[in-house]
């Protein structure tokens, strides 16, 4: 591990100006990730800024609807309000990680932690995610955990969140603090997809921070639902993973999410999917024919052409326990 400043920020003002003079600095919360970056070689960070206690662990319930979580909230999911409101949100973040992970672990932290694509955590190959410009070396090497979405010729990593691919059915935005002033970013406009800069994952500037996650008071929120299909029963990172959300009056559905994980470098949300719901009633024909929407354009790499298929089940898995 590399020498290192350390910093515990007073106040987010600390924070910005510490980002913004120092290209190296980076910042700390709970390290679940990042920690383990800097063990291993893969991110070396001049200076550590410690924003932890700088007031941003509050879950506040908005005047008009709604819920914001600030960033340094951690992925325990202990509020049960919360839990009946949004219950695909508590099931994500349950499926994410052991107890002892989530109750260090926070709201911002998982959004911006990095993929576990075998090719990015070993310093040995080619990445271009961590070395702009090297190579991908996973589109020749073993590709059975890569994309099946989004990719392209730079690289075919997955984002590795399960809170982020719920973010995305609820129709989440990402609060942002910078020396330019606040930003509102929609969760689906925050994550981005490799192309030709794959080493840029998120619209994140430079001297901004994530202040928070805000859920607004949706149709379809209280009815969702969140289903991950892993290597392992023990705490594995998604090889497909479904967080759907459907508004049901008279028996047909009248407003509808999708959002798939494990298969592009962002939250995929599939609308194919939820055009197939919207107007129906939620039966199995309609469940089957959001499944196969799901998995419409699809692009496998040599070993993951099982994915094309899994998303079809997890998607109507989760609809058919939903509905």
């Amino acid at each position: 591990m590399r020498p290192f400043h350390y910093t515990r920020a007073g106040d987010v003002a600390e924070a910005l100006r510490i980002l913004s003079q120092d290209e190296g600095a980076a910042l700390i919360a709970g390290g679940t990730d990042l920690v383990t970056l800097m063990r291993d070689g893969i991110s070396g960070p001049s200076h550590l800024v410690d924003v932890n206690g700088l007031g941003l662990d509050e879950v506040r319930w908005l005047p008009g609807g709604g819920v914001r979580l600030g960033a340094m909230c951690r992925n325990a999911a202990n509020d049960s309000r919360l839990r009946r409101a949004y219950p695909v949100l508590s099931e994500a973040l349950r499926s994410g990680a052991s107890p002892q992970i989530r109750n260090r672990a926070s709201v911002g932290g998982n959004l911006l932690q990095q993929t576990r694509c075998t090719y990015f955590r070993l310093p040995e190959f080619a990445c271009n995610r961590r070395n702009a410009g090297s190579g991908c070396s996973a589109l020749q090497g073993d590709s059975h955990a890569q994309a099946i979405f989004g990719a392209s010729s730079q690289c075919v990593a997955v984002h590795p969140s399960d809170f982020s691919v719920a973010l995305q059915a609820l129709d989440a935005v990402v609060l942002t603090e910078g020396t330019r002033g606040r930003r509102r970013i929609p969760v689906d406009q925050f994550f981005r997809l490799p192309g030709d800069t794959p080493q840029v994952t998120t619209e994140l500037r430079r001297d901004e921070l994530i202040v928070g996650v805000e859920l607004p008071d949706s149709p379809f929120a209280a009815r969702s639902h969140y289903v991950k299909f892993r290597e392992r029963a023990s705490y594995a990172f998604a090889l497909v993973s479904a967080a759907v959300a459907v508004e049901v009056r008279s028996g047909t559905v009248r407003s509808a999410r999708v959002a798939l994980g494990g298969v592009a470098a962002k939250p995929w949300r599939s609308q194919a999917a939820e055009e197939a719901l919207v107007g129906a009633r939620l039966n199995e024909e309609t469940i089957a024919a959001a499944g196969d929407a799901a998995a419409r354009g699809a692009q496998p790499q040599r070993h993951n052409a099982y994915k094309v298929e899994l998303v079809r089940r997890v998607v109507r898995q989760a609809l058919s326990e939903l509905g």
